[in-house]
This record gives structure tokens, C-alpha cells and sequence, in this order.
């Protein structure tokens, strides 16, 4: 999770914005309009933005686009819609980039965690279904706009992406609505638009094991920042502490890594990066970065120990 340290809006009237529970998290927007009833008429399609994302690509709605894929796509193709469709194509570009460690079809594992009610697959259940996460059992078909499974009983899941990709779409609308000052965010991820009127917007990057403490702060300005972290859906047991992201390879909660945050132009971008930091480990995540330009992160290790990427400036002592 990201903390954006600003004043409250309620303080200076001309801040507009509002923060809702969605996709299983809270979603937000603040911006700076001069006309303060125009502007809560732009929260709005934010968040109907929001909404309409939730509806097509949420694993939880059974009548979801996504759904339907997981449903039917390893018995015949199923038509995505271009908008799923180029997201999943996405999806799969990364798990190229990333050799496997961002893999949409965790599911197959994931489906079976249930942190509210602190669920876990068993052993055998995770042996058995890690099989089928492999993203190469994904096939698309360009020309046809179609998804295909390979395997009986994989399934997709887009929310290493999908957040990211909400506060990009909602951050577009704000941007075409002529707003320069602005920010959406979805759980871990942010959007910034523009500056916090002649100063950088602050953002503080939670101390992964101290609720509600700040980390570091990092001053930043028209940029997209995503984290992820072992903190945000999870529960333990018998001294394990088991969240949501998986280790592909294993089908297990992936350890090593408290969290991890990356910074960039693209907030569908960094929401995945941050996912394949946090599997990938210290050593390759960061390499990871050090290799895509205009990208940098921030990793908090289990030890606590803090570690930056090449072109980012640590604070001093």
C-alpha cells in the first residue's frame, strides 16, 4: 500500500474527491477543480469507470467477462472483447519479460485462499493445481479476439493488472476533462497527475509491519506508483504468514520480500512490476528494473533491510 501524505480536501474547497470500497479494496480520486459541483460530476465517472472495470474482469462475478473465459475457454475459445483482450495479451507480454514470475493463471492455486475466512489449499490441493500455472497454457487468438486454455482447469486472474489499469483509465478521464492536478488510486496503486500545486505530491510507502507508519517518503510528480506487500490480504498460521501473491513455481505464498514498489509512467506497467519484483527476490527484481528504462522501485526485504534500484538517490544518514 501507498500513503499519499497531503492535507485533507475537506480544508480547502477547491480539492474535489471521494474514496469508496471496490474491487475488494478502497478506490479513490482527488483532484483540484475550479468548479467544485463540475467536479463531484467527474468523481462520479471515476468511479463509474471503476465500476465497469470490476464488472468485466472480476473473478468474484460470476457473470464477468473473465468468468465466462474461466468457465468455458479450455473447452472451446471465448470471445474476450478487445478491452480484456489486449489486457491479457498484456499480461502474457510481461510473464515473457519476467520469465514466469508474473503469471496471470495463479488462479488456478489461488482460487482455493480464502483470507477472511483464513482458507488455504492443503498441500495435496497445491501440488495438484500448481500444475496448472503456466501461462504458456494461454493462447490468444489475434484475429479471432479469442482466449483458449490448453489444460483442463486453468483459470485467469487479472488482479496483479487490474488496478493498475483502473486508476490509469480513471486518471484519462480526469486528464480529458482538462484536470492537471490530480490523483486516483486502487489498493497499492496510484496514479498522480501533475504536481500538488507548485509542490510534489508525497507519497509514503508503508512500513510493511507497523500499521499505518510510514517507511520512507518519496516526493513525486506525474508518475504511477504501485506496491505490493505480504500485509495486504493475509492471515497466518501456526507462526506462517500466508497472503496472496504466489510463487509460481510453487504454488506457495512467495517469502523473501516484505514489499515491493515501483515506480513509472504507467500504472499498468508498475502494478505488474511490483507483483514480479516481489516473486522475483531482491537480486533479480532489481536487475529486472535496472533494465527497463524510466522504471525504478523500492524493496523492503524480511529482514526490514531497504534496498533501491540503481537510479533512484537513497537518503542520506
Amino acid at each position: 500500500m501507498v500513503l499519499i501524505l497531503l492535507f485533507s480536501s475537506s480544508t480547502y474547497a477547491d480539492w474535489v474527491g471521494d474514496a469508496r470500497p471496490m474491487m475488494g479494496t478502497e478506490v479513490s480520486v482527488l483532484f483540484w477543480h475550479d468548479d467544485p459541483a463540475a467536479g463531484e460530476l467527474l468523481v462520479e465517472q471515476v468511479f463509474d469507470e471503476a465500476h465497469r472495470i470490476d464488472q468485466l474482469m472480476s473473478t468474484y462475478i460470476e457473470e464477468s467477462r473473465i468468468s465466462e473465459i474461466n468457465r468455458r475457454a479450455a473447452i472451446e475459445p471465448v470471445a474476450a472483447g478487445g478491452e480484456l483482450f489486449d489486457l491479457i495479451q498484456r499480461s502474457l507480454d510481461i510473464s515473457v519479460l519476467t520469465l514466469g514470475a508474473f503469471d496471470v493463471t495463479y488462479e488456478s492455486v489461488g482460487q482455493h485462499y480464502n483470507f477472511r475466512n483464513r482458507q488455504r489449499p492443503d498441500a495435496e490441493t497445491v501440488a495438484e493445481e500448481r500444475k496448472l500455472i503456466n501461462w504458456k497454457f494461454v493462447e490468444l487468438d489475434q484475429a479471432a479476439g479469442t482466449v483458449s486454455f490448453r489444460e483442463q482447469g486453468v483459470r485467469i486472474n487479472l488482479g496483479g493488472i487490474a488496478k493498475g489499469y483502473v486508476v490509469e483509465r480513471g486518471a484519462a478521464i480526469l486528464r480529458a476533462n482538462g484536470i492537471e492536478h490530480g490523483i486516483v488510486t486502487a489498493g497499492g496503486d496510484s496514479r498522480l497527475l501533475g504536481d500538488r500545486r507548485g509542490q510534489p505530491w508525497m507519497v509514503g510507502i508503508r512500513d510493511p509491519r507497523k500499521d499505518g507508519q510510514v517507511a520512507i517518503s518519496v516526493p513525486l510528480e506525474d508518475e504511477a506508483i504501485s506496491t505490493s506487500g505480504d500485509y495486504e490480504r493475509y492471515f497466518e498460521e501456526d507462526g506462517v504468514r500466508y497472503h496472496h501473491i504466489l510463487q509460481p513455481s510453487t504454488g506457495a505464498p512467495a517469502s523473501g520480500i516484505h514489499s515491493a514498489t515501483v515506480f513509472g509512467p504507467d500504472a499498468v506497467f508498475t502494478d505488474a512490476l511490483s507483483t514480479s519484483v516481489f516473486v522475483m527476490g531482491v537480486d533479480r527484481g532489481l536487475r529486472l528494473i535496472g533494465s527497463l528504462p524510466d522504471y525504478e522501485s523500492i524493496v523492503i526485504d524480511a529482514e526490514g533491510q531497504i534496498y533501491y534500484s540503481d537510479g533512484l538517490q537513497q537518503p542520506g544518514p
